[in-house]
């Protein structure tokens, strides 16, 4: 099995200027967006049990802060995995092209997706918007519906940035670039399997 080639952990961009201050910015969102997201669900989830099997009593607001979190963590998740060339590929026609038609592929890939990701985050912030005016409450914790829904527009403006960004650094670099960190290409697996 093979993986993408060069990837980078870091959240310091190697794009130019604001463009990089933008790609860092955007990094460190999704670090504590996930991190933030991930500790909190597992402590809540923990503190549930402890209660369930220790005092007798669960904790009845659990279910409603988990799912809150695992929308907070999916639509963060999406532009991390954009970031790190992580997204599912359907790469055989694109990998026939020399290297000069893969790069335009990628430019237009990263480009349509970008528009489609920023449209979802346009309609999803419409839905928020929509469901902030109804009032509704979440019935345990009775917070507004909307603070659940309030990370679906914000995990795809980062993912249509972030396939933005893509675009940009192919046009700007001579090599072919899956996202601002992972360069095309493929590792040899030296496992055996």
């Amino acid at each position: 099995m093979s993986e993408p080639a060069t990837t980078s952990h870091s959240t310091e961009s190697t794009l130019p200027g604001v463009l990089g201050v933008v790609d860092s910015v955007i990094a460190r969102v999704e670090a504590v967006m996930l991190a933030t997201g991930v500790l909190l669900m597992a402590l809540n989830t923990i503190a549930n049990v402890i209660g369930r099997f220790v005092l007798q009593s669960s904790i009845y607001f659990t279910e409603e802060v988990n799912s809150i979190l695992i929308v907070l963590i999916t639509f963060a998740g999406i532009s991390y995995a954009a970031r790190h060339g992580r997204h599912i590929r359907m790469s055989a026609i694109f990998d026939m092209l020399p290297p000069q038609g893969r790069r335009i592929a990628m430019v237009v890939i990263a480009v349509i997706t970008a528009i489609f990701m920023l449209g979802l985050a346009w309609y999803s912030a419409g839905y928020v918007i929509t469901q902030a005016g109804r009032g509704r409450l979440l019935p345990a914790l009775q917070v507004p519906v909307w603070w659940m829904y309030a990370w679906v527009p914000v995990g795809f403006f980062m993912t249509g940035i972030q396939y933005a960004l893509t675009a940009v650094k192919n046009l700007t670099h001579r090599e072919i670039w899956l996202s601002t960190l992972v360069l095309e290409g493929y590792e040899e697996d030296t496992s055996g399997l």
